[in-house]
This record gives C-alpha cells, structure tokens and sequence, in this order.
C-alpha cells in the first residue's frame, strides 16, 4: 500500500508564509517524480511545482522566486516552502507521485489540504 498525507496547511496572512509537507508510505527514492498542484473553487487543477528524483525542478511561473520545493529523502517527504502569500493562492493543495512503467504510470494524490491567505 502507497499514501500520500498532506499537512501544513492553514490560514495565514498576506505576505505569509507556510511549509506543506508531503509523507510518502514508500521511499521517495523509488519514486520518479513527486509534486504539488492547487485548485481554487471553480477553476482547474493547476501545477505548481515538480521536484525529480535527480532533484530536477519545475516552477510555474506565477510563484517563481516565492515558492521553493525540495525532497527530503531521510523523512521520506517532499516539501513546499511558501512565502510572500497572496489571496490568490488561496487554494487546496494536492501532493502528486509519478512512477514511471514500461505500462500506464503509476500516479498517486493526496487528500488535497487547504491554504487560505487572507486578511
């Protein structure tokens, strides 16, 4: 069995910040591809960061220089650093892995946890 349990989340001001941790169930070192997605009510499912298992990143542009993500592989945890907060990451967050098979890959999400950046 694999799981992906979120915490962290909250409700913090604007300029804010937050640490979103995600535990994996399986050593993160097997799994090729983990990450953070956000959706606010009535809008998609949005990426907001990937980290590699060779410690390759991908940022999307609306929260480069203030969001950071790393992998933390004694814990077996990936991790989002947020800082700088604004209204418009309120959201919940998912965590996401990604194995990749010589078949379908094996993608894997969390419950989804709740920021909320208000005033």
């Amino acid at each position: 069995q694999v799981q992906l349990v979120e915490s962290g989340g909250g409700l913090v001001q604007p300029g804010g910040s937050l640490r979103l941790s995600c535990a994996a169930s399986r050593s993160i070192s097997s799994i090729n591809v983990m990450g953070w997605y956000r959706q606010a009510p009535g809008k998609e499912r949005e990426l907001v960061a990937t980290i590699s298992s060779t410690s390759m990143t991908i940022y999307a542009d609306f929260v480069k220089g203030r969001f950071t993500i790393s992998r933390d592989s004694a814990k077996n945890t990936v991790d989002l650093q947020m800082n700088s907060l604004k209204p418009e990451d309120t959201a919940v967050y998912y965590c996401n892995a990604v194995v990749w098979r010589a078949g379908p890959d094996l993608k894997l999400w969390g419950q989804g946890i709740l920021v909320t950046v208000s005033s």
